[in-house]
């Protein structure tokens, strides 16, 4: 097979078998292009992708302006390793950091960000005070100390032990968690909104209640932004979203518009905690992903795309609030910005295969969970589609049940 020539999805996915360790359910498509909220497959079929890249391409497929900046970039430095001062990552953490607040630390994924914020944790406190207080339902990442995290049974089997210091608390159950504080707690971690877990949305004064209780106990109130961070609440950060500062927020996924990304950011007071030779990152921070990431947060101001996201948010809330008076399979609705759960009394995981066979991506999580995480730019014409898309799946899925 030419490497020039395009290979049909058949000849990849046979490409696949041979040499690729198959730890991943795929779908039998292979995609080879895309713009906006589209992607193409090798056989030329056209989805609208309400789910692009796993919540990564924030701004949909191939955004012009991170394109260029990519471009640009890459014919001047494509890796510098953090021995060296470049203008790009001090540029990028500046945004960030006047966009939230403190110092940031750069690193390539979700789970990094996790294990280096827990890290800080420890390291912030006192020899012995160590535990961390996460979540269930909730998703941390896939390293040994991040999926210990994750409060969620099915990601352990057959990894222990796993890592010592964590304790398990209901998600707004305030009461459960102080509870579990004790002088040993180094920290309490947390998504704002639980995004694997099912769109879950924090109840009111859950959040300023954990911030009271680090405060009283002497601990670390840290935010997993991965999914929420970059515009995804209509806010900057998720945190800005429901007016609580944590002490460390964590950022990968739409950190960069698709482009391999993650970080840390931490308070002033914190951050000197974190010393010399104690953490490090390889690629973390290279310039060619804080272009990128320059060029994100460009073009989300540029075109006005917070704002989009309210607008979009409401409409999506809309028509989906009228699909659930009409079909009783839709137990709960959950919208929080760009990010959408449709909680069903079925199974969720046909209404994939049924959405992708009339051109649309979406995904299922937690058993019975229709989750959309939408480009911020999606237009109010795309929208409506995809929600006429959705409503015919369920519809034909409420007649099956």
């Amino acid at each position: 097979m030419s490497t020039a020539a395009t290979a049909s999805s058949a000849e990849t996915i046979e490409q696949f078998n041979r040499y690729v360790i198959p730890n991943y359910r795929r779908y039998p498509v292979c995609l080879v292009r895309g713009e906006g909220s589209f992607v193409w497959d090798a056989e030329g079929n056209r989805y609208l992708d309400l789910f692009p890249g796993w919540g990564c391409n924030i701004l949909g497929y191939s955004p012009a302006p991170v394109v260029r900046a990519i471009q640009e970039q890459a014919a001047k430095l494509i890796h510098v390793p953090n021995t060296w001062y470049t203008q790009e990552q001090g540029q990028f953490a500046e945004m960030l950091s006047t966009r939230g607040f403190g110092k940031a630390f750069f690193c390539n994924s979700g789970a990094e960000a996790i294990e280096g914020a827990i890290k800080l944790a420890r390291l912030h406190n006192p020899e012995g005070k160590h535990k961390i207080i996460t979540f269930e339902n909730g998703f941390h990442g896939r390293t040994l100390g991040a999926v210990t995290a994750t409060a969620q049974p099915k990601y352990h089997a057959g990894l222990g032990p796993l890592v010592p210091g964590f304790k398990y608390a209901p998600y707004n159950d305030l009461e459960a968690v102080k509870s579990l504080v004790d002088d040993q707690t180094a920290a309490i971690l947390i998504e704002p909104v639980q995004g694997e877990g099912g769109v879950n949305i924090p109840g009111e004064g859950f959040l300023q209640g954990l911030r009271k209780l680090a405060d009283e106990r002497n601990c670390l109130l840290i935010f997993d932004e991965v999914q929420t961070c970059m515009g995804r609440l209509g806010t900057w950060y998720g945190y800005q979203k429901f007016d609580v500062q944590p002490d460390i927020i964590t950022m990968a996924k739409g950190l960069a518009a698709g482009v391999a990304c993650g970080a840390f950011m931490c308070t002033d007071a914190v951050a000197p905690s974190l010393r010399p030779g104690m953490h490090a990152s390889t690629f973390g921070g290279n310039p060619l992903a804080m272009a990128a990431g320059i060029a994100t947060i460009q073009m989300i101001e540029d075109e006005g795309l917070l704002e989009n996201v309210d607008t979009m948010s409401a409409r999506f809330k809309g028509h989906f609030e009228k699909l659930k008076a009409e079909l009783p399979i839709i137990g709960e609705l959950r919208v929080c910005g760009m990010m959408i759960g449709l909680d069903l009394t079925i199974p969720a995981t046909p209404a994939v295969q049924k959405c992708m066979e009339r051109g649309m991506l979406i995904n299922a999580t937690h058993d019975t969970v229709v989750r959309l995480l939408p480009a911020l730019n999606i237009t109010a014409e795309q929208v409506d589609m995809a929600c006429e898309t959705v409503a015919d799946v369920l519809r034909e899925m409420a007649e099956q049940a």
